[in-house]
């Protein structure tokens, strides 16, 4: 029979704790320990709707998977579901939801977007804050992630002129598929924060454009439903994997993914514990702090004067509760192995899978040399967006000290890059060094977060003019025609604007 709200309200607790989502009731006690975000998030909503928490950050399936069917008890009553209906509409927004309207009530046509940057400013102000700081976190003091953008302002071209540039090809082939642009949209986990069709507009935006996808692990939707939404059948989508620690669910979340026709595997091997990205960290407070200032309370409202002091140190951190140090990464990073080697790791996926695999991760040129040795197809230098070890070299870097020390990596394996990626000379002087292609990752969450579909469109066709003009400039026509010697890296670089 169906549940009252009431009968609902019941269960708030460890020992029996139900949450409502979508108007189904769901017995969560015994998936509380085991709950990757920690079991205070979804005590919070315990014996309530928690719909609004977890659509945003969870797949559909993600409740099927978790849960034993006799876990799902069933529907809301009638009466339940207009209460909650009412309840939605009645509730009061938040000082930050109010803000969201707002700007994008002013958010300018499209067609004025005239670089990633532009797109990059509408975003930030388009997205609810807790979008905002977990799309634009980084480790620690975010000077990695500066850095990455950075590196390409200390290389600069040596263009050739008196060359017929009237028709420039910027096609080329990533693992073999073909891609309008050197350029692919990287992995990047949570696309429902930033709009509520999420991986749907990327995975469709990319296939109206003719570039590949690298669908996160750690989706909005499941791998099932962004291959669905393919534009064709044919469309080539990649899935970047976060290997779970647990064997089997390793192996059948490979073979799901061979199933589902994604066409190579990028193994992530950069994060396998979450960095401290204080950013995302601080949010839940500095939202609250945000809503108390609008509500017209300080921090101390509830005090009474007078009200007696801790003692010591230990009963005042103790009163001051603990603030969740892994943020959203976290949670989203608490299942992967954390003891994957070269000697085994590469070999087991070798097994499960005929599928091509790329190291997502590479960080220095002693391991590009142990990738290649491992015959994988592919390496992607990354350090994940500045988000994972702070300090560690921006990937451009990474391969200069390649082409300079182990060329001969490039002959034996597919070298891509990505991070900091801002304009199409970023790409042609990665391509310039020897990588195959240049991957976006928070670009295109910007994007999609400003304007859904239209904005992933409108993206690569801004990279398009910029490369297609950049190899002109150039005096090449063909990528193949970029090479090592049309850039130098100067030892002082150019002041900036943006960074």
């Amino acid at each position: 029979m169906p549940w009252s709200l009431k009968e609902v309200a019941k269960h708030n607790t460890p020992s029996s704790c139900w949450v409502i989502i979508k108007n189904k009731v769901y017995d969560v006690t015994d998936f509380l320990p085991e709950h990757p975000g920690g079991a205070k998030i979804i005590l919070k909503h315990a014996g309530r709707d928690a719909t609004s928490a977890y659509e945003p950050i969870h797949p559909p399936d993600a409740l099927d998977k978790n849960l034993p069917p006799e876990k799902h008890l069933g529907d809301i009553d009638v009466a339940g579901v207009q209460a909650l209906q009412k309840e939605r509409a009645s509730r009061q927004k938040t000082r930050d939801e109010i803000r969201v309207e707002e700007a994008v009530a002013r958010k300018p046509r499209i067609n004025r977007i005239l670089s990633l940057w532009d797109m990059e400013d509408v975003a930030m102000n388009v997205m609810a804050y807790k979008t905002k700081a977990y799309y634009a976190s980084a480790a620690e003091d975010e000077t990695t992630l500066k850095e990455n953008a950075r590196a390409f302002s200390r290389f600069f071209f040596h263009p050739r002129v008196l060359r017929p540039i009237s028709k420039a090809d910027p096609s080329t082939t990533i693992l073999g598929f073909r891609s309008s642009l050197p350029i692919f949209v990287s992995g990047a986990a949570l696309a429902k924060l930033g709009h509520p069709l999420g991986e749907i507009n990327i995975v469709r935006g990319a296939g109206r454009t003719s570039i590949i996808y690298m669908v996160s692990s750690n989706a909005s939707l499941s791998p099932s439903q962004i291959a669905a939404a393919r534009t064709s059948p044919s469309q080539p989508i990649f899935y970047q994997l976060y290997k779970p620690r647990d064997p089997a669910a390793a192996e059948a979340l490979v073979r799901e993914i061979e199933g589902l026709g994604y066409k190579a595997i990028f193994l992530t091997v950069d994060a396998p514990v979450a960095g401290y990205r204080e950013r995302d960290i601080r949010a839940p407070f500095e939202l609250e702090d945000l809503q108390r200032e609008a509500d017209g309370e300080s921090e101390h409202a509830h005090q009474t004067p007078g009200s007696r002091q801790p003692e010591d140190a230990e009963e005042e951190l103790e009163g001051q509760g603990q603030v969740n140090v892994l943020g959203t990464a976290g949670a989203l990073l608490a299942n992967t192995d954390a003891d994957m080697t070269w000697a085994e790791t590469i070999p087991w996926l070798r097994k499960v899978t005929k599928l091509p695999i790329v190291l997502k991760g590479i960080q220095c040129v002693a391991d590009a040399v142990l990738a290649a040795e491992a015959g994988v197809d592919g390496i992607l230098l990354s350090n994940h967006g500045g988000r994972q070890l702070e300090y560690s070299l921006p990937p451009l870097e990474v391969l200069y000290r390649i082409r300079k020390q182990r060329p001969d990596v490039f002959d034996k394996l597919e070298v891509y890059i990505d991070g900091g990626v801002h304009r199409g000379t970023d790409v042609l002087k990665a391509l310039c060094l020897g990588a195959k292609a240049v991957g976006l990752g928070r670009a295109f969450m910007y994007a999609q977060s400003a304007y859904g579909e239209a904005g992933i469109i409108h993206t690569v066709r801004i990279l398009h003019r910029e490369i297609v003009l950049g190899m002109r400039l150039l005096g090449v026509t063909r990528l193949d025609e970029l090479k090592p010697e049309m850039v130098e890296r100067m030892d002082w670089q150019p002041a900036l604007a943006r960074l």
